[in-house]
């Protein structure tokens, strides 16, 4: 393994490691795989966290992002508005209910949704606005609810990246009609393999979730709707409810870390630190190197053991899947240019400080 990897589970499971073993092996013993006490435990206080009504687990968070489409009734002819700058599934997944991704460029700070120029992407068609909290920092969500109410459109938060993260200290997922959340093992609250959650303060919603992600089905073997298998395995709720009173703390190391690579980095030439935002969870520290080239960059801090990471070095409206809707080079300048720049250095709770001025040092040596 590499001296500074972009993350490491490992140190993690160390601290943990006999509270999750416990709760794994009494999971196995019980012989209640699908379903049951965990599960249902789980959604209960991971919803009481976020602070929504209703908690709906599910196999991942493109499912969770899937999911709340469909019950929400978006599909053919309708058009969802989201970003270009965020993973793929927050855009397949409006494909794959039938409906039609347009996107809104970013601001250049935030990597967010430009709300300035959200509301001229609305149209006749518009359902829904989907936002990303990018990277862990929360989207302006009193402005863009604000947009939403007076369009008349349904709000499905993509949290994927920023469990635990606030604004204005409402922690995001409790905006929307729905959050939508993912327990991959890289995520600030990361399971041992694929996990995702729907949270509501809509009981209707939640019902629906609840029937679509169980084959269409409310009662066994009668099915009201054509649905699919996503349930939340009983071992991953387990693990889950294991880590999810280390969040905060977790979250709080995140957090630390970021600033001393603001601290260490802010007067750094060619490159850009993010800005501190209050209620970032700090999923990724993205910084933008300019006036040089970022992959030769990205691959020096490798000779020196330093794994960075790129995301993303396309952006949405440019990957071929997409080329029938007609964007060309230049729809979202402002994206395409973080796409040429951006770089995540190592990020994660264990990160200790020598290993972070080995990032520092490394970074400075590859710009020099």
């Amino acid at each position: 393994m590499s001296k500074v990897p972009p993350f490491d589970v490992t140190q993690q499971f160390q601290q943990i490691g006999n509270d999750l073993n416990r709760e794994v092996m009494a999971v196995l013993a019980s012989g209640q795989y699908i379903g049951g006490p965990h599960v249902m435990q789980f959604e209960v206080e991971f919803a009481e966290y976020i602070g929504s009504g209703h908690g709906i687990a599910c196999n991942s968070g493109t499912d969770a992002l899937y999911l709340a489409l469909r019950a929400l009734g978006v599909g053919n002819g309708d058009e969802v508005i989201t970003s270009p700058f965020t993973f793929f599934a927050s855009a397949e997944v409006i494909s794959m209910v039938g409906a039609k991704p347009v996107f809104v460029d970013i601001e250049a700070d935030s990597f967010n949704l430009d709300l300035d120029r959200l509301e001229a992407a609305i149209t006749d068609r518009t359902r829904a606005i989907m936002p990303v909290h990018i990277f862990g920092r929360p989207v302006d969500m009193t402005r863009l609810m604000a947009i939403a109410v007076a369009n008349n459109l349904h709000v499905i938060e993509d949290c994927a990246q920023a469990t635990g993260a606030t604004w204005q200290g409402k922690r995001v997922g409790s905006f929307g009609d729905v959050g939508c959340f993912s327990y991959y093992p890289t995520k600030n609250l990361g399971g041992c393999g694929d996990g995702g959650m729907v949270t509501t303060n809509n009981a209707a919603i939640a019902e629906q979730v609840k029937i679509l992600r169980d084959h269409g089905s409310a009662k066994r073997y009668y099915h009201s709707h054509i649905g699919m298998n996503s349930r939340l395995d009983a071992i991953q709720a387990a693990i889950l409810r294991v880590k999810l009173p280390h969040l905060n703390r977790w979250n709080q190391l995140r957090l630390e870390i970021a600033d001393r690579y603001e601290q260490f980095l802010k007067h750094v030439p060619h490159l850009i630190t993010p800005p501190k935002c209050p209620g970032s969870v700090w999923n990724q520290y993205t910084i933008r190197l300019v006036d040089c080239d970022r992959d030769a960059v990205q691959a020096k801090l490798r000779e020196q053991d330093v794994i960075a990471t790129t995301y993303y070095p396309l952006p949405l409206h440019l990957q071929e899947v997409y080329a029938y809707l007609g964007y060309e080079q230049g729809s979202f300048p402002v994206c395409e240019a973080a796409c040429q720049q951006v770089l995540s250095l190592p990020m994660f709770p264990e990160l200790s400080e020598a290993q972070q001025m080995m990032v520092v040092d490394a970074l400075k040596t590859a710009l020099s």
